[in-house]
């Protein structure tokens, strides 16, 4: 129920959001961020309810995962919107908004059963609640760096750029250390744990390392080669399309240790 309500308060902020772009004020509608801090606390409640039912951090299966991954976004839509050191872009915040509604709008079809099961044993490690928090955590940030590199690629005014820039490459310098700790050396340990070893280049594994080593392009070529611009957004793009992968074609499309995740 409470993941329920999240998600209609979130298709409210977006509809805030909507009418203040289509108003094309340069002022940010005044609810929608309130909007979406309540719908986080909602979402992220409902794994903090699960968890006390199956006794265990509820972050294992595809419909908890999303839940989280959306109450995240949501959380730092508001952060971004109530900090000041970085000018908030409505269309940026709008756009997360959507992701973040269209990941539960998966979350309640059929391939993401919703029923509250205890995980199987080999699930029932901390090292994998690191894994799996920090990795959507990441993920989250490249959400909002995503939606900058697409607006980046669609407009054409340089002081627009300038900033979009600046949100691309603040949100994947957050997001990279915690997604690497998550989805690289948190993953290691844990398939260490359940498996007998660190690394067996099962699909998901290899496709979270083609997404680090995107992202990782991404970071060289801006800090070391000095590259900005279209190049950066066209590399922040691919970088997400294989995260997303990474999620949903493994998961529905590829067979593996990871198959029950």
């Amino acid at each position: 129920m409470t993941a329920t309500i999240g998600f209609i308060l979130i298709g409210i902020a977006a509809a805030f959001q909507a009418v203040w772009l289509i108003r094309r004020t340069t002022e940010a509608d005044p609810i929608s961020h309130w909007t979406l801090l309540a719908a986080s606390v909602l979402l992220l409640g409902t794994i903090v309810y699960r968890s006390t039912v199956i006794d265990f951090v509820a972050v294992t299966n595809t419909y908890e995962s999303l839940v989280f991954f959306s109450g995240t976004i949501a959380l730092i839509v508001f952060v971004y919107r109530v900090q000041k050191r970085i000018r908030y872009l409505q269309f940026v915040g709008f756009g997360a908004t959507i992701v973040a509604i269209a990941l539960l709008a998966v979350s309640s079809s059929p391939i993401a059963p919703s029923a509250i099961e205890p995980p199987i044993p080999a699930l029932q490690s901390y090292w994998l609640v690191l894994h799996v928090t920090m990795s959507f955590i990441g993920e989250s940030f490249f959400t909002v760096a995503f939606i900058a590199s697409i607006m980046y690629l669609a407009t054409a005014d340089d002081e627009r750029q300038k900033n979009l820039d600046r949100i691309i490459y603040t949100t994947i310098g957050i997001g990279y250390p915690i997604f690497t700790a998550g989805a690289l050396i948190f993953g290691a340990v844990w398939a260490k744990s359940a498996w007998g070893g660190y690394w067996s280049w099962d699909p998901k594994e290899t496709w979270a390392l083609i997404t680090w080593l995107t992202y990782t392009a991404y970071l060289h070529t801006r800090l070391v080669r000095k590259l900005r611009g279209r190049f950066s957004a066209i590399i922040s793009v691919v970088a997400y399309v294989f995260t997303l992968f990474t999620f949903f074609g493994v998961n529905y499309l590829l067979s593996g240790l990871h198959s029950y995740g």
